[in-house]
Order: C-alpha cells, then structure tokens, then sequence
C-alpha cells in the first residue's frame, strides 16, 4: 500500500496584504516600445523640457494567488515595478491550494476587488458571474488594439480568443507559456538503483515501483513516496497522463456531442491505470485529499520520487533537497502513452485579469493601459528577472538570480500583469546557470510539438456549467474507490455511462461540441 504524510502540516492560509507607496517621480525612465504618453498606470517619463512630469498613481484593489512566501510589498521588487508601472498595489494574495475555494466564495459574495486575477477562464462560478453581469466586457475597449500594442503584438497565438465567453472578451490574459507542466522523476535514484529511464508509462509505473521499496534516500525506513501531487488524478496533476491515454483527444458520442474529457472512455483506462499504482504503493494512501502546498513540501524536502508541477521549479527544489540529501538530478520525462505522449500543453494563457463591474468606466480605460504596459519587454523583464545588480547578475549571458533575487523574483512576482508570451518562460530557472537552463530546454524541446491542448480548456457549456456542479464531488468518490479498489472498474464505467446518458450532459455534449467546432473554426 501506499505511504503516508504522517507528521507533515500544511501552514498555508489566507491573506491580506495592503501596500502603500508613496507617490512620486521616476525621471529619465523610458517606456518600451508602444506605451502610451504618461498618465495613472502609465509609465512616467520625463518631459522634452528636462521637468518630471507629475501623475498620480493609479490605485488598484486586486485579488491573485500566491505560490511562494507572502511577498513584502515594500521590496526592491514590488517597489520598482509600482514605480515603472505608476501604479499603487493593493494585492490579497491568496495561497495557491486555497485559491478554487475562496475564488468560489468571492464570486459567491459578489463583493468583488477592482481585478480578479483567475487562474482559469472556464471555471463554472466564473462563467457563471460573468454572464450574471459581474465583470466588463471588454471588446470595446479594446477594439483593434491600436492603443494597446504590447496586447497586440506580445501575447501567445489566439490569447484574446481563449478569454471570450459568447464571442466577447471578458479579460487580458496572464501569459504563461504552452510548455509548463512535466512529470518529474528523480534521475539520481534512477541511477542509484540501476534503473534506465523510462520512455513509456508502463516503464515509468515500474520504475516507481522499484523506487518506493528501495529505500533510494538510504535513512533505513521504508517512507519513500512514488507519484504524489495536489489531488493528482482529479486536478491539474492528471492531465499530462491523460494526455497519454487520449483523453486529451476530441472524443464524441452518437449524437455528436463532444464527452467532457473526465467522462470518456480513455479516463476509465487512466482511473485503471492509477488503480495499478495504487495496488503497487506507488500512490500514497493520502492521494485524493493532498493539497499543492503539501505536495510541493514533500517533493522539495526529498520525500517523494515524481511529481507533476511546472518545469521551472527543479533547480530550486534541487537545491532544496541538496539540503539533506547528497546530488539531488530531476529529470522531466518524456514518455508515451497507450494512445499518445504524455505531454500536456498550456494555450499560453493562464487564466486572466477580469475588471469588475463596479469598477468606473473611466477607470476601466487606467487599468487597460496598465496592463498593456506590463504586457511590454520591459516589464516582462522584470518579472522575470527583477533588476540587473539587485536581483540578477549576468554570467556568461545568462541572467542569474542573486540570494534577493531568489527571495524576491518568482512565481508570485508574476502575479500583478500580463507579461509577454515567452516560449521557455515555465522552463528556465531565474536561479539556474546557463548551462542548467541550456540542458532543461533540450530536456523538453520535443514538448511544443508533441504536447496537445485538452479541447476543455476553451470549450465552453452552459448547460455543463449549471450541471457538473450537482455530480463533481460524487464522480470525484467514484474515482476514489475505484482506485482504491472499493468499486470494480466495470462498477466504474457503469457509472460513467449513467451520467453521459442523462439529458442534462447530452445537451452539455452537444453545446461543447459548437464551442469546439467555433473556436477551430471548422
């Protein structure tokens, strides 16, 4: 059987955190390319004369997540991005593992901040809120993007398009690029216990196998963790094994509508599959409740061979494992699936920014042109990096994080804009060497080709949305049992195709199939 967590805590909880900067100048600063003229949430420059031009700072009340430690908004960081920005910060920011939950709750309340920064942008209570009103449209303000030319030139192919709910857009995105999550393996245990690496998902359940009887961290306990993660088969977790089983493939019913990717035939095959590494101890017993945070804690503490999170993290979590163990390698595998790779590839959007409501229509006009402006090279620059001799250095023409820029620069620092599109954005290490960064890419360069987009993160369903909430947490059980052996799997598939036979999710089937069909333009 699986191991347990027993002794670990999670100590992630919600905050608050209200900055306030002074406002002020910032003289000889100049805006990238396509920023408009000075103004609240445009970048200050000085005038022809050689006189600083005044303007106040554009306040902003918002809600986004936090991946990392709460960040001091009063930081080098937070301080020059406010400045370069003109813009005034106030961010609660919520924990990662909690965020779906308060999202839920937030919508709920209808007491909404100015901007909501979603992590998703087919959420059912987003969707929901959307066309109950709850946000603005935003097509005309943006019109043809001609006053907004870093959201016109420096976002990822069709980003604008994934963000529409009924053909009008509704957010800017948060860019992330399409290469993002991996299966990570430790390439040193691999080695220790003679283990090639895996290629396929079959080697790879064999490999974990031998790894958690092996006592690969050499303390004398059988405590070693196979595939872990934040809910690993019914969230984000699961979908890159999917991808291998084809259910990330357009799958349709008699009718032709298009069977939401959880309820085909090829997620039975993966529910089997996690069922086998169950049997095998390869998941732990706590598999259905773990939380990201908890998981995030037992990869980077040593306690668990694979995990499936965003490839960017390995050469930090490598060496925080150095801490306690000697030479930690993670390797991001690439491995083939009964009906495909196991590669799951993001649209370049995660999720987006949406603009209240209650928000003035003058306003709205402000907070696009900030957005817009950290939509440029510059910005993006300094999310990414921060500032040259504070935060990065350069070696051998690699940015390198410094210790502050390592404290300072990360996920979370991400948070508060659009950033451009940048292709190896979730691969390279702001903390790694060139060379690390170089081999990373080579890692994983196959992914872009190889990966697919599941058809649901941009296929929409109203009748899904006003339905899957009444069965979520049932199926979510049926998957639970079934891996666990509780249910037999024709137990399993008997119940899958009770719910794909129900009018409701016909109807749901079919107007995904439309959505689909539209986006593709086909």
């Amino acid at each position: 059987m699986g191991k347990s967590m027993k002794g670990w805590m999670s100590t992630g909880v919600s905050v608050m955190l209200a900055a306030s900067l002074a406002a002020g100048c910032s003289s000889g600063q100049e805006a990238s390319k396509g920023a408009a003229q000075p103004g609240a949430g445009e970048p200050k420059k000085e005038a022809q004369a050689g006189a600083k031009t005044e303007s106040k700072p554009l306040a902003i009340k918002m809600f986004a997540g936090l991946y990392n430690d709460v960040p001091d908004m009063n930081n080098a960081y937070w301080t020059e991005w406010q400045k370069r920005t003109n813009s005034k910060l106030d961010i609660e920011w919520v924990p990662d593992g909690d965020l779906n939950t308060k999202l839920d709750l937030l919508l709920a309340s209808g007491d909404l901040p100015e901007v909501l920064a979603s992590p998703t942008s087919t959420r059912p209570t987003l969707l929901n809120a959307i066309r109950n009103g709850a946000f603005w449209d935003l097509t005309p303000f943006l019109g043809d993007l001609s006053q907004y030319p870093n959201l016109k030139n420096n976002l990822a192919k069709d980003a604008l398009k994934y963000l529409t709910v009924d053909g009008k857009i509704y957010a800017v995105p948060r860019s992330r690029s399409r290469i993002d999550p991996g299966i990570k393996i430790r390439k040193d245990w691999l080695d220790k216990l003679n283990i090639p690496v895996p290629t396929t998902l079959d080697e790879y359940a064999a490999a974990l196998k031998k790894i958690v009887t092996s006592d690969p961290d050499g303390n004398g306990k059988n405590d070693t963790l196979g595939l872990i993660g934040h809910g690993v088969i019914v969230n984000d977790g699961d979908a890159s094994f999917a991808a291998g089983f084809g259910a990330s493939d357009p799958t349709y019913n008699a009718e032709g509508g298009l069977i939401e990717s959880r309820l085909t035939p090829q997620y039975a095959d993966l529910v089997a599959w996690f069922r086998g590494l169950y049997q095998d101890g390869v998941l732990p017993k706590e598999f259905a409740v773990m939380k990201k945070t908890q998981a995030e804690e037992l990869y980077k503490t040593g306690m668990a061979a694979s995990y499936v999170r965003s490839i960017w993290w390995d050469d930090e979590w490598e060496k925080s494992i150095a801490k306690t163990q000697p030479n930690p390698k993670i390797l991001d595998l690439q491995l083939k699936g009964p009906k495909g790779d196991a590669v799951d590839l993001q649209t370049g959007v995660s999720g987006g920014y949406y603009i209240s409501k209650k928000v003035p229509e003058e306003k709205v006009k402000q907070l696009l042109k900030y957005f817009d402006y950290t939509a440029s090279q510059e910005i993006t620059d300094l999310g990414y990096y921060g500032i040259e001799g504070v935060h990065y250095k350069s070696v051998d023409g690699q940015k390198v994080l410094t210790e502050q820029g390592v404290k300072e620069v990360n996920t979370t620092s991400k948070g508060a804009g659009v950033l451009a599109y940048a292709k190896w954005g979730k691969v390279e290490s702001a903390s790694g060497t060139k060379a690390f960064n170089d081999a990373k890419k080579k890692e994983v360069e196959k992914f872009d080709e190889i990966g697919k987009v599941n058809p649901f993160a941009f296929s929409q369903s109203t009748t899904w949305n006003n339905t899957w909430t009444k069965y979520e947490n049932e199926w979510k059980a049926m998957v639970t049992k079934a891996i666990v052996g509780q249910i037999t799997m024709d137990e399993y598939k008997a119940y899958i195709d009770k719910l794909n036979n129900l009018p409701e999710m016909k109807t749901a089937f079919k107007e995904f199939a439309a959505s689909y069909k539209q986006f593709m333009g086909k």
